[in-house]
């Protein structure tokens, strides 16, 4: 009897004080006004107390940045809106500027409810104006000067950033992180950066950008290990879905140990590694689902029951630093890809892998052990599988995908290329290509299985051959339902050059 008693007694003195309740107003925030401070007070005291939920009720609260700490769920109610101030200065700026939500070195954080985040992205921009900016030479693209020709405004974006408050939900170095069913809109860049985090789970949310918008990417992890992202509608202005091993300086080869080690909680490996993407719907400018950029190499990835649409590309992988990725599978997904006017990346490819290296004087990673199986596409190019002979990819299997190739608005404006982007050398960068339904070069066991591939109308003589292999070892093809394109008679339903088929076929 005297042991029941102590355990009721520290289960009463328990759970109030952890579940106690913050409402922002009771610590000033006001409507429609900058509640910035009274918030900060509200997340610290909740804090300090132990844990709980720092509430946002009904209503419009302009606020620049809240630093959220452990044990604290900011929820937003339905009706509450989160909105991010127009004013540059209201974001804290410490080793870079931050957007609307930062947590550094925490865990147990979480931001849930039906409510609002605001980010007032489009505010920071120029709407009549294109985002353009020197970064290849018109010269290697089939168009030349015709591609994207000066003097017009490109109706699909980017529109050009004035200034911006950084990425609008960052945490950084953090364990055990929620974010759950609200709504993230109009952010000016990155939506949700995920930084050297561990047990991260993503379920429920929308994120509904400006597609104008560039570099407005959706769910960014980075250098992350054992997230679980489900059940979430993402329209960005960039990549939607994003796994990368992005260290904190994006834009320098390496990373150094010390960076991970300062902290006490986050990923402590190497890897980017154990990412889980289920029963998502995902609009981009560029790519629905991108793997790939970073130092850190990338690993043990799984997406299924997945559709893409509208996007520049449908899944991209892309092994540009010397890390390697590896261990993917992509289940059950439809894709629809298509070309858009201005400076986006992509080409029309529902499927693209690369290796090849952004940072002069450093070798390209590699891409190992990567499957597509049941795959829907509809594209406005064919699949890419890019590899060098310096950096070959190895094992890569296509069992049972469909793609049909159509023509569309900007096809002729904008096809026949390969883009490469980003990538060290300028040539390799945007460049003309004739486009296959399959091109594949460099890859060390390559199979495809139960391919089946349908060519529109209407397509211009740049799309050529069923499937073409250069430098391909150990070529495996069973059950392929398609031809080459009727344009040229020279078409082959199976172009090889330096490829060697598997024993076994």
């Amino acid at each position: 009897m005297k042991r029941l008693i102590l355990i009721s007694i520290l289960t009463f003195f328990y759970f109030p004080i952890f579940a106690d309740t913050f409402n922002i107003k009771d610590f000033g925030a006001k409507e429609n006004q900058l509640s910035t401070l009274a918030i900060q007070k509200a997340v610290d005291a909740c804090h300090e107390s132990g844990g709980g939920t720092v509430l946002v009720p009904a209503g419009t609260f302009i606020t620049g940045t809240i630093v959220l700490k452990s044990f604290v769920d900011l929820h937003l109610e339905q009706g509450a809106i989160l909105q991010g101030s127009k004013l540059v200065s209201d974001y804290l700026e410490t080793f870079r500027r931050h957007g609307i939500i930062f947590c550094l070195d925490a865990e147990q954080v979480s931001v849930t409810g039906e409510g609002i985040i605001d980010g007032s992205g489009t505010s920071f921009y120029n709407e009549k104006t294109n985002h353009i900016y020197p970064e290849f030479d018109k010269s290697l693209t089939r168009q030349k000067d015709g591609y994207m020709p000066e003097g017009v405004f490109f109706t699909d974006g980017p529109i050009e950033r004035i200034d911006a408050p950084g990425m609008t939900i960052t945490f950084y170095h953090c364990n055990r992180i929620t974010l759950k069913d609200f709504t993230l809109k109009d952010t000016p860049v990155w939506a949700t950066r995920l930084a050297y985090c561990d047990d991260v789970l993503v379920s429920g949310i929308s994120i509904l950008n400006n597609l104008m918008v560039p570099n407005s990417d959706g769910v960014h992890c980075t250098a992350s290990r054992n997230v679980r992202i489900s059940d979430c509608d993402i329209r960005a202005g960039d990549d939607a879905i994003i796994v990368t091993g992005f260290a904190i300086q994006e834009d320098i080869p390496g990373y150094a140990h010390s960076d991970q080690s300062q902290y006490s909680h986050g990923n402590k490996s190497i890897y980017s590694e154990n990412i889980s993407v289920s029963n998502c719907v995902l609009q981009s400018r560029s790519a629905g689902i991108r793997i790939g950029y970073g130092q850190h190499p990338i690993r043990r990835c799984t997406f299924s029951n997945i559709v893409i649409y509208g996007s520049n590309r449908g899944i991209g992988i892309f092994a540009h630093d010397a890390a390697s990725i590896e261990e993917l599978i992509f289940s059950d997904i439809i894709i629809e890809s298509k070309l858009h006017n201005g400076q986006w990346w992509g080409n029309g490819e529902p499927i693209h892998l690369s290796s090849i290296s952004r940072f002069e004087g450093e070798p390209a990673g590699q891409i190992r052990n990567v499957q597509f199986n049941n795959i829907i596409a509809t594209g406005e190019a064919g699949f890419l599988v890019y590899g060098q002979q310096e950096s070959r990819m190895e094992n890569i299997r296509f069992n049972n995908v469909q793609l049909k190739i159509i023509n569309g608005v900007e096809t002729i404006a904008y096809g026949g290329n390969f883009d490469l982007r980003p990538a060290a050398d300028e040539k390799q960068r945007l460049f003309e290509h004739d486009i296959p339904g399959i091109y594949a070069q460099f890859v060390d066991g390559l199979v495809i299985r139960d391919f089946t591939l349908d060519w529109g109308e209407h397509l211009p003589g740049f799309f050529t051959h069923g499937i073409e292999c250069v430098g391909v070892k150990k070529l495996s093809i069973d059950g392929f339902d398609g031809k080459a394109h009727a344009g040229n008679p020279a078409n082959q339903k199976l172009k090889l050059v330096d490829t060697t088929m598997n024993d076994a076929d």
